[in-house]
């Protein structure tokens, strides 16, 4: 049983699972909900990365097994797929049961950024609209937030637009170490379809623009330290690039560059208080 749950936990991706689950508690103490609120929100969005996590692993095995990924519990045989399809299903059903805490718009839009994310992993995953499902389920984060707090106030078009953007340009940076072992498995989505280098330059921009509207969307002047962040999304992926130019490190630099910006994006948008 103990070697069962602890291939469940490895299956379910619980790096990011955890990260976004964290990214949105703060978010929703930002935004103001009470401390149940803030508990309300994280389970239903830990619930839904369970969801997605399990259901990559499930989709994914045959995958798994042809690129010889001994670190997927379901390709060693410590989960079986039976298992890992049934607690897909009870992730799934749990995800809009929770977020009716919030209200039947709220848990409406964690269903959405929910469905979205599973279209993801099939069958959108090798196509050229992959990078909608992650536009679409970042955006909805947000949102879920903030039709969650009493009253169900309509969330700022800058916030979701930022996290949709965020969420585009982390696929982007996601799918990059990972495009030879695709390529061999025949996933063909949007990023393989521009290559390394038109990657590194769309997630670079889309990141940029995330920061952009995280900067100037709020009401008021932005700050300095918004505005610092803003030439921080401008210069660190031409740095690391320029890093490793003359190396064979070239997208292991501008890699780590687009992961520095997507990380102030992040601290932005979980600091961005109150928003209604």
């Amino acid at each position: 049983m103990s070697t069962r749950v602890l291939g469940l936990v490895r299956a379910s991706h619980p790096e990011p699972a955890a990260a976004v689950t964290v990214v949105a508690a703060l978010l929703a103490a930002g935004a103001g909900h009470s401390a149940a609120g803030v508990a309300a929100v994280a389970l239903t969005v830990l619930a839904s990365q369970l969801a997605v996590g399990w259901s990559n692993d499930l989709i994914d095995a045959e995958r798994d097994a042809a690129v010889g990924r001994t670190d997927k519990p379901v390709t060693t045989g410590a989960v079986s797929r039976p298992a890992l399809a049934r607690a897909v299903a009870v992730a799934a059903v749990a995800t809009p049961l929770l977020a009716l805490a919030g209200g039947p718009a709220a848990a409406a839009c964690a269903t959405l950024g929910l469905v979205s994310a599973l279209l993801y992993n099939r069958p959108l995953k090798s196509t050229a609209v992959s990078v909608l499902p992650y536009a679409v389920s970042f955006g909805a984060l947000p949102a879920f937030v903030v039709l969650a707090l009493p009253g169900s106030p309509a969330p700022p078009a800058w916030l979701v637009a930022a996290a949709a953007l965020l969420g585009a340009g982390a696929h982007f940076a996601n799918v990059l170490p990972d495009l030879a072992d695709d390529a061999r498995t025949g996933v063909r989505g949007l990023p393989h379809r521009l290559g390394p280098a038109g990657s590194r330059l769309a997630a670079a921009g889309l990141l940029l623009a995330a920061t952009v509207a995280l900067v100037f969307g709020p009401p008021g002047p932005p700050s300095w330290a918004g505005l610092s962040a803003v030439a921080a999304a401008v210069a660190l992926p031409a740095l690391g690039w320029y890093a490793g130019r003359a190396t064979a490190g070239r997208s292991a630099s501008a890699f780590r560059a687009v992961l520095v910006v997507a990380l102030i994006d992040v601290l932005l948008l979980v600091t961005s208080g109150r928003v209604v």
